[in-house]
């Protein structure tokens, strides 16, 4: 659910002029057809380009007007030199998005074939009846573009599915995960200096939450790089309306989920929110200090912001998307490349079941995982009078060669998450020099393809919302966090405010109802 503002231009420009040049490492992977570099193309599909199948056609997609919708206009280009067909691409604020959908969709306009859409609008797309179309059968059809469905990690395939049946076609992976100054952490001064005001070593990566705050603490307000500037702990953004909400969603996660207790926004017997339960006031308390260990002016940033911060080496410590790995590796843009540390968001010690309203201790963190975000992808419109070219164009995107060239530049907006973008050593098929090729450093590769695959394989998972109203339940956690870390509001009240407001969300779309959606959103 993320985008970028803080790109430099002529960075942007030369991204650009590349994307037609796409210079692909060799990839395998056991079980899919065909490498980046020599991506698998059916007999079949062979045939069916060679008269350029949709010449004369035109297929109309919605889009974002953020970063993750740049580079679907020049796939679009490459497309059309492959099929004849012409994609029209429109980009509306964020802000109107959800509703310019709807829009079409709910009063059968069908002015647009298919969306690039947020994995939290399935609810909405599944509201009394069906607007979107499944694919298997185009999955299942030679002609169509290969994109190897077993290359998607569980995590995000499930934002993928609907019942168990696929309708969109990957693209984005999103999932926050933490990353930390290595070179700074790693020096003897500074852990020696640490251990005498906190009186213990700190763990690299951290070992929990705890040990997040004590270091941001420490780092916090002097200059630990040396180059004359005052520095900082922890780098953030919480503006409203921009994406805090789900930096609260993931720091809050393993205070609440545990193998004791799976659920995190509702009671699925009552719909009774639990956003005001004991976990959730201990984890918004202790972001709060996280976030007082970090510039004040972060209460009015966006991610760009956040982002540029921790780019330019002035912040320890961040935990955010995929994005932040990406551009750490663009010279032109970044200070820290070769410097990241990045792992799984470690965990807590004690997790609240509000549903048995008890705390629950664990010897060792209790870590969660989590598929936080947009996972920005193609769907397909119920109304589109060309449902196949419009799969065709989406599943183009998704082949394993355009994907991973996607995935290893922050500036499109598409994060690592593919099995092909993780090493061997952590369960995929890539070499680091697969990366190198790319223009990573070689700890860039493997620091990225460690923490993203401790994070999507973590062995439990906090799932993104997407019950009918999902984006009205996310804006209204991000209203109440942004007053509680400002300082505007006590967190206990706050929250119980929160509750308040998911009862009159869920009662607007009807309790009974919300509660199968909820269910079935959870496989029960």
């Amino acid at each position: 659910m993320k985008f970028s503002s803080k790109l430099s231009f002529s960075a942007i420009v030369l991204a650009l002029s590349l994307v037609l040049v796409l210079p692909f490492g060799a990839i395998g992977q056991e079980g899919c057809k065909g490498t980046p570099d020599d991506p698998y193309i059916s007999m079949e599909r062979q045939e069916f380009l060679e008269d350029e199948p949709y010449k004369g056609k035109t297929i109309n997609i919605l889009a974002p007007k953020t970063t993750v919708s740049k580079p679907l206009y020049d796939f679009a280009k490459q497309w059309r030199n492959e099929t004849g067909g012409k994609v029209n691409i429109t980009e509306v604020p964020l802000a109107t998005f959800h509703q310019k959908i709807f829009t079409d969709l709910i009063t059968g306009m069908g002015q647009y074939d298919g969306f690039l859409t947020a994995a939290w609008y399935y609810g909405d797309f599944f509201e009394g009846k069906r607007y979107i179309e499944p694919i298997q059968k185009y999955m299942d059809d030679p002609k169509m573009p290969y994109w190897c469905p077993e290359t998607v990690n569980p995590a995000i395939e499930q934002l993928l599915k609907w019942g168990g049946e696929w309708y969109g076609l990957p693209n984005d992976n999103d999932g926050q995960a933490f990353y930390y100054r290595k070179d700074i952490l790693q020096k003897e001064e500074y852990k020696e200096r640490f251990e005498e005001e906190y009186g213990y070593t700190y763990s690299l990566p951290p070992r929990n939450h705890q040990e997040i705050i004590d270091i941001a603490q420490f780092f916090n307000d002097w200059d630990w790089d040396e180059d004359g500037k005052k520095d900082y702990g922890f780098t953030g953004h919480f503006k409203v309306g921009g994406q805090g909400m789900f930096h609260y969603m993931t720091w809050a996660a393993p205070y609440v989920i545990s193998p004791e207790n799976r659920y995190f926004w509702f009671n699925p017997d009552t719909m009774d929110p639990l956003v005001n339960s004991e976990g959730h006031l201990k984890a918004l308390e202790d972001l709060k200090k996280l976030v007082n260990a970090g510039p004040k002016a972060m209460m009015a940033w966006t991610l760009g912001e956040a982002w540029d911060l921790f780019l330019k080496g002035d912040a320890v410590v961040a935990f955010t998307w995929g994005d932040l790995g990406a551009l750490a590796q663009d010279e032109e843009t970044s200070q820290v490349k070769g410097k990241l540390g990045v792992s799984v968001l470690p965990g807590v010690e004690e997790a609240y079941d509000p549903i048995e309203n008890k705390w629950v201790s664990f010897e060792e963190p209790n870590v969660v995982g989590n598929n936080i975000g947009g996972s920005w992808h193609g769907v397909i419109s119920i109304y589109s009078d060309n449902p196949q070219m419009t799969y065709d164009y989406f599943a183009y995107m998704s082949r394993i060669d355009n994907a991973f060239w996607n995935q290893m530049r922050g500036w499109t907006g598409v994060d690592v998450g593919r099995s092909f973008a993780f090493l061997e050593e952590h369960g995929g098929s890539a070499s680091v020099e697969d990366f190198t090729e790319q223009n990573w450093s070689e700890n860039g590769a493997i620091e990225m393809s460690k923490g993203y695959h401790e994070n999507f394989y973590a062995d439990q998972q906090f799932n993104l919302l997407r019950i009918p109203g999902a984006e009205e339940y996310a804006r209204a956690v991000d209203v109440i966090i942004s007053q509680v870390l400002s300082g505007d509001t006590d967190p206990a009240g706050a929250l119980d405010k929160l509750a308040d407001r998911f009862n009159n969300i869920t009662a607007r779309h009807g309790k009974e109802s919300q509660m199968k959606y909820y269910k079935q959103m959870l496989g029960e």
